[in-house]
């Protein structure tokens, strides 16, 4: 599928009409089309009217255009609007067409510069929109400007000093003052003297026959023996021997008569293809270089493309012969020309990120530096970062030194308000080995600093100039046509062991037909980031609730949008429906449905069924948010089920992570399926460590999306790829698996997320207790309230107190409940570990939707599916002695400010002290844990010891006696379970302060 704007070729048929005239386009005369989702198609002539090109390359299949159409098309391109070389006006006015100005009829029109309203009879600019999805589908749009903003904006509109205001569209209806007025403001055009062209005669400004370059004479006659191949096709051979003639030189058949025509024509005149060297496929001629159509496996296309394709002769079977045309064809080997503008000579590069260096999308700010400002300068630059004079939130960091940091600069209070961080010069040559986001934490000379990732991502979303900036509005007004109608909560009413689809409009009168326990009910998935695809399709049978009548419906689309359709196809017998249901499911899958459950193979191009259970009707589900008048347990106790057991928060979760809501509604993405996806995402980790090809990273991509549907709109799904690696010689950017560790991330609270909704499911079925005792029993957990006023709970609150970090300084922690936390069984089997030395009491975070899973099955360490990736020392569970550091994992926001913390009974022994990364998967032997020593550390001396021996390492954050270390602060793993205890939760309010 082409990313082009617009497409170019003959009418196939007759059928179609043009968008703008409403009349028939005739079959073989050229047509164009702008591409909103599908061809928008126009006669030559009326399309010029409706679209402005600025480029042949921009045109699919303009390249298999006879030659004289091309040329008729680069006579267009450029005047837009209807405007052409030959407009009146010339091609020097042709620009101005674009611009109009006239008084406002009315108040109503809104300024696309500042947003406010334009008052009547106010003299308001225009520039035409022709890329908006309103403008591709109805038409240039009008985009009004109060005069000044007009002004502001000229560089983004393309109004350049050149332009005469005078030539503008209505200008000479304006009044005199006004357009004094305007010129003003817009300045009279510069005198730019022209050079002279071969191209204008000198005796009267008439255009000359532009003098034809070599390329040109090569691309012309090339076209000409193109055509001259394919008009004889036409004319003397049948589509069958098309065929036959493809079959007989080893090429893939191409389908529809157009098809034909084109293959055989390029496998005459350059000879036909052999096979593709990567995967076997067959190469297809697609404008700028020839592509394979095959497949590297049964996910994903082939990425395989060339200029040079291997070619053989062809040759024309005795039996065709009676053909005079074929009869007296004689091969001659030579290449196909392709224009200088197209041509790429290398393969493309699959990517989601055109990022390619450590600093790309980063802003800073050079302070006092031993070096000079020039040559940092040139360094970050070449590192693909940004200089800038000023610092502010977009800023991702000041360089300078440390007596600098300490004084009480301009610059450094401007850093500090901004919550930048300071960073010594060394930040530059560690960051040129990767890693950049993270080193800016570590290579930080102050206090101060927010998260820096949210700063990167400003830079490179905000853009640098306000010129991408409102392309990305654009796109974001583009995504809303297609997905503001969407329903936040779809209401899915199970019946018949399956959810009735609420687009067939019989949820009310109709179940899903079950057969052997089995429902007639697929939800299939396909994505393929090369193409950007990203569907789905719902195939179900349903059976009237009374009498007899059956429907096979059907619904598809494009997931997170409203571009799709349905159907429900009614028949009056059972086995009419089933018939067509299996019919459907083997196009759509190319598997038999009676065999699927015997195991299902994934066949190329084809949709593969997602593992969802619906089998709970929601309702089953309540919210406890309204419930606890009958409870038995205490009111903190009460609100802290509550929490964790809370819907909306699961759903916001989900939403964050951009899971498809519509298509897999809360816990009904099977557990196998979230271990299969797994299994994915460790393929991605080793793909990354020995530096796979884009085809592999593609393929690994393609699976994981079909596994776990994600809403992306109408973006491309992004590739979980290795373009933000940066490498240094051997040296592997820690940034590299961000993308990866976030879905590791995704699928571990899915799985805690399933948990919670389980455990929601049923309750009571006598409704004689509270939904709040149901499912607190559930957790077979003994949770109680501390007394506010004992010592262990103000112990506790100073624990919290002295150990929130230095750098975690944009929010407060405000201890609102203390818990004691004791889980059934627990306490046996922590029983071995009693007695083992050095037992500290530390802290784990989590979100509130996780405490469901954690309270019922435990702290639990990542399941063997999960890629080694993200975790610094191994699978295990991590613990800190930072309450701050554990914090961070509780995901709180400004909106959702409470979060939850454990701090539990850890046995951790003798520990494996480590000062960097190192992937754990067995302990030094006499080693019971691992310790990644932080370069702050809570002071020792006001350590806390209890009577069974357990330290609390309660004190203020100080520096560590252990010289450089990669980590800031310190962390602990032990990879048993059995050697931790929940003793307390914590329930805390986060005070943002900004």
């Amino acid at each position: 599928m082409s990313d082009c704007d617009f497409k170019a070729e003959y009418a196939k048929s007759g059928r179609a009409s043009c968008k703008a005239c409403k009349s028939s386009i005739a079959k073989s005369s050229l047509r164009l089309a702008i591409m909103v989702q599908v061809p928008n198609w126009f006669h030559s002539n009326c399309f010029w009217k409706r679209a402005k090109v600025l480029s042949q390359t921009d045109i699919d299949g303009f390249d298999s255009l006879r030659w004289e159409d091309q040329e008729a098309i680069k006579g267009h391109i450029g005047g837009g609007g209807g405007g052409s070389s030959s407009s009146k006006g010339g091609s020097a006015a042709s620009p101005l067409s674009d611009y109009s100005v006239e008084y406002a009829k009315s108040s109503q029109s809104g300024c696309r510069g500042c947003g406010n309203k334009i008052g009547k009879n106010e003299v308001r600019v225009s520039k035409k929109d022709y890329d908006s999805m309103k403008a591709k589908m109805y038409g240039p749009v009008a985009l009004w400007h109060h005069v000044q903003c007009f002004v502001d904006a000229r560089d983004d509109l393309e109004f350049t000093s050149d332009m005469d205001p005078t030539s503008i569209v209505g200008f000479k209806k304006l009044k005199k003052e006004d357009q004094e007025m305007l010129i003003g403001k817009l300045g009279k055009p510069t005198a730019k003297k022209r050079k002279t062209s071969n191209s204008t005669e000198a005796s009267g400004g008439k255009k000359a026959k532009k003098e034809e370059t070599e390329e040109e004479k090569k691309l012309r006659l090339q076209s000409k023996d193109l055509w001259n191949i394919r008009d004889n096709l036409e004319k003397e051979v049948s589509n069958d021997a098309l065929k036959g003639l493809l079959e007989y030189n080893g090429q893939a058949l191409a389908t529809g008569e157009s098809r034909l025509l084109d293959a055989v024509s390029d496998c005459m005149l350059f000879g036909p293809l052999e096979p593709c060297p990567e995967c076997g496929g067959q190469l297809k001629y697609r404008g700028d270089a020839y592509y394979c159509t095959g497949n590297v496996t049964e996910w994903t296309k082939c990425q395989h493309n060339t200029q040079d394709p291997k070619r053989k002769a062809f040759k024309v079977p005795k039996e065709y012969h009676d053909v005079a045309f074929l009869k007296g064809f004689k091969f001659k080997k030579r290449s196909r020309v392709f224009p200088a503008v197209t041509a790429s000579g290398s393969s493309q590069v699959l990517s989601s990120s055109s990022a390619a260096k450590p600093l790309s999308g980063m802003r800073f700010v050079i302070g006092k530096t031993t070096e000079s400002k020039e040559q940092l300068t040139r360094v970050i630059v070449g590192m693909g970062g940004k200089v800038v004079n000023q610092c502010d939130q977009r800023t991702m960091a000041v360089i300078s030194t440390q007596k600098e940091a300490e004084k009480k600069s301009k610059l450094m209070k401007e850093a500090k308000a901004a919550d930048v961080h300071v960073v010594s010069e060394q930040f530059l040559s560690a960051a040129a080995k990767g890693g950049a986001v993270l080193l800016v934490q570590t290579h930080s000379l102050c206090p101060w600093g927010s998260d820096p990732i949210s700063r990167v991502e400003d830079v490179v979303e905000g853009a640098s100039c306000s010129k991408s900036a409102s392309k990305s509005l654009k796109s974001q007004r583009e995504e809303a046509y297609f997905t503001k109608s969407i329903p936040d909560k779809v209401k899915m009413t199970v019946k018949g062991g399956a959810a009735v689809d609420p687009d067939s409009g019989l949820e009310n009168v109709a179940h899903v037909l079950e057969e052997k326990g089995t429902p007639f009910n697929a939800v299939l998935g396909l994505v393929d980031i090369a193409r950007g695809t990203n569907s789905y399709y719902k195939l179900q049978i349903l059976e009237a609730d009374k009498g007899s009548p059956f429907w096979v419906f059907r619904a598809w689309g494009r997931v997170g949008t409203t571009i799709g359709g349905s159907k429900a196809e009614k028949f009056l017998s059972k086995e009419n429906a089933k018939e067509k249901f299996y019919e459907v499911y083997a196009d759509k899958t190319g598997n038999d449905w009676q065999q699927h459950k015997l195991g299902f193979v994934k066949q190329p191009n084809k949709f593969y069924p997602l593992d969802i259970d619906y089998g709970a009707d929601d309702d089953e589900v309540k919210s406890l948010s309204k419930c606890g008048a009958n409870s038995r347990l205490s009111l903190p106790v009460q609100d802290l089920i509550k929490l964790i057991f809370d819907i909306e928060s699961m759903k916001k979760a989900m939403v964050e992570f951009e899971i498809d809501l519509k298509k897999m509604p809360l816990g009904k993405l099977s557990k196998k399926q979230i271990e299969d996806a797994y299994k994915v995402l460790t393929e991605l980790t080793e793909l990354i460590r020995n530096e796979g090809s884009a085809t592999s990273f593609l393929d690994a991509s393609n699976r994981f999306y079909t596994l776990i549907p994600h809403d992306f709109g109408m973006k491309k799904p992004p590739m979980l790829d290795t373009e933000e690696v940066v490498k240094v010689g051997s040296a592997l950017c820690t940034d590299c698996l961000t993308v990866v560790q976030s879905k590791i991330d995704m699928l571990d609270n899915l799985l805690d997320i399933e948990v919670a909704y389980s455990l929601l499911k049923g309750g009571d079925q006598n409704g004689s207790k509270d939904p709040v005792d149901v499912h607190y029993e559930k957790l077979k957990t003994d949770i109680k309230p501390m007394d506010k006023s004992s010592e262990e709970y103000l112990r506790l609150k100073e624990y919290v107190k002295k150990t929130h970090a230095a750098t975690h300084n944009t929010y407060d922690l405000d201890v609102e409940e203390i818990f004691t936390v004791a889980r059934d069984g627990e306490a046996k089997r922590f029983r071995p570990f009693r007695d083992l030395h050095n037992r500290q009491l530390l802290w784990h975070g989590s979100r509130t939707t996780n405490y469901a899973g954690i309270l019922s099955q435990g702290l639990r360490i990542a399941p063997p599916e999960a890629p080694v990736t993200g975790y610094m020392f191994g699978k295990g569970l991590y613990f800190a002695d930072m309450v701050s550091k554990s914090a961070n994992y509780c995901r709180a926001t400004k909106t959702d400010p409470t979060g939850l913390l454990l701090l539990c009974d850890v046995a951790l022994g003798n520990m494996h002290e480590l000062k960097a990364a190192e992937y754990v998967q067995k302990l030094p032997k006499g080693k019971h844990s691992t310790k990644g020593c932080g370069m702050t550390t809570p002071e020792p001396s006001t350590f806390y010891t209890n009577n069974d021996g357990v330290v609390y390492p309660i004190g203020e954050g100080t520096e560590a006696d252990i010289g450089q270390s990669s980590l800031l602060y310190n962390e602990y793993i032990v990879y048993d379970q059995s050697q931790v205890q929940i003793k307390y939760m914590l329930k805390v309010k986060f005070g943002f302060k900004w």
